[in-house]
């Protein structure tokens, strides 16, 4: 039962150690860029995109398109960073322990 009880403490650690980064998660901002930078994405850590900035160069109403692929390639820049800033993070809390499933941020 001792060792029951150590488990299920641990278990309560670890689960508020999670929220704790779940919670800087959504303090860090990382930054996608597309086209040289001409546009930009920031997200939160857990990849929630916060803004989207376009230099006015690259607003062409008969190349819509082309912006359109542009902000797709930034947002997902983003999100990938915000998604491999996670994972670190959550390697470091689990000790290098990989979990058999993703978490849900």
């Amino acid at each position: 039962m001792k060792d029951f009880m150590k488990i299920l403490q641990q278990a309560q650690e670890m689960q508020g150690k999670a929220q704790q980064m779940q919670a800087e998660l959504e303090k860090l901002t990382v930054t996608g860029t597309a086209g040289g930078g001409l546009v930009r994405v920031e997200a939160a850590g857990t990849g929630t995109v916060r803004s989207v900035k376009i230099d006015p160069s690259v607003v062409n109403p008969a190349d819509v398109e082309m912006l359109e692929d542009l902000i797709v390639v930034a947002v997902a820049e983003a999100q990938k960073k915000a998604q491999a800033e996670a994972q670190q993070q959550m390697s470091a809390l689990t000790g290098g322990l990989q979990l058999p499933f993703k978490l849900p941020f």
